[in-house]
């Protein structure tokens, strides 16, 4: 049984810059990463591996270079390493992205049953969350997402019960396998690569799967593809705030201050 862990290449964040004439991110000279709650679910996987036996996959989809993010992978011991990559891919929305990522689980499965499916709950570059319930929905796969502990996994009987971290309280969920889990940090603390491994995922194959390969409608994927787009970025702007009253010396004449500013805006009713 194999255990898929999709992981994507993504900028860092905290040194996103944005073009003030083309409200688009500046990419040139920006690091790339792997999104941080995708270690989690690759941690995952190879927690998986390790105690019962299954093989560790790393699934991406992205641009040639992202093969940098799966040999990160290598370096902390997947078994395998696949980039799904083509000019076709390109622009692809969540809904686009998560058919091609459906369409190499499924090429995957052919070849050995996929029992397990981790994704980080959200990217941080996008923030949407709709690509690991995309691929569940595609696949008919079980969805459990925000899961921040796994509490039972059996193969054999083909069942997993996880925690669901929810608003102010947790959710304990069973379903049949095969099944898609979305995760959040608190999971587990990722490992570190071992210098053996590090230096084995230099020569280690990254497989490269293009639309060849997959054999999708090209109106389907990609851009043309894609329901959704982005018209604009830019960087939020606030207004600049006020400070009323004395809050210390005469709360309550802050407080009917602060209602005269809301009635004026239409804030509240009285």
């Amino acid at each position: 049984m194999q255990v898929i862990a999709c992981i994507k290449q993504v900028p860092d964040t905290t040194q996103v810059q944005i073009d003030p004439v083309t409200n688009t991110l500046v990419r040139e000279g920006i690091p790339f990463i792997v999104n941080p709650y995708d270690t989690h679910a690759l941690e995952e996987s190879l927690r998986l591996r390790d105690r019962l036996g299954l093989k560790a996959v790393a699934l991406s989809m992205g641009p040639p270079n992202a093969e940098a993010t799966l040999r990160k992978a290598l370096a902390l011991g997947v078994d395998r390493a696949i980039l799904c990559s083509d000019r076709a891919f390109g622009g692809a929305d969540t809904l686009a992205t998560s058919k091609v990522l459906a369409a190499a689980l499924r090429r995957l499965a052919a070849e050995e049953e996929v029992g397990l499916v981790l994704c980080g709950k959200q990217t941080i570059d996008g923030d949407t969350a709709q690509v690991g319930p995309g691929i569940a929905s595609r696949l008919g796969f079980s969805q459990l997402t925000l899961v921040d502990r796994i509490e039972h996994f059996d193969p054999i009987k083909r069942i997993i019960r996880v925690r669901r971290k929810l608003e102010g309280r947790h959710e304990i969920v069973e379903a049949p396998l095969p099944a898609v889990l979305t995760v959040v940090r608190e999971l587990n603390r990722p490992r570190y690569p071992t210098v053996p491994l590090r230096l084995a995922a230099h020569g280690a194959q990254v497989e490269l799967w293009n639309n060849e390969v997959l054999q999708l409608d090209p109106q389907g994927i990609g851009l043309k593809g894609s329901p959704t787009w982005v018209s604009k970025i830019f960087s939020p702007q606030r207004d600049q705030g006020e400070i009323l009253g004395d809050g210390v010396n005469d709360p309550d004449g802050t407080a009917r201050l602060l209602i005269e500013k809301l009635l004026a805006k239409d804030l509240i009713n009285v």
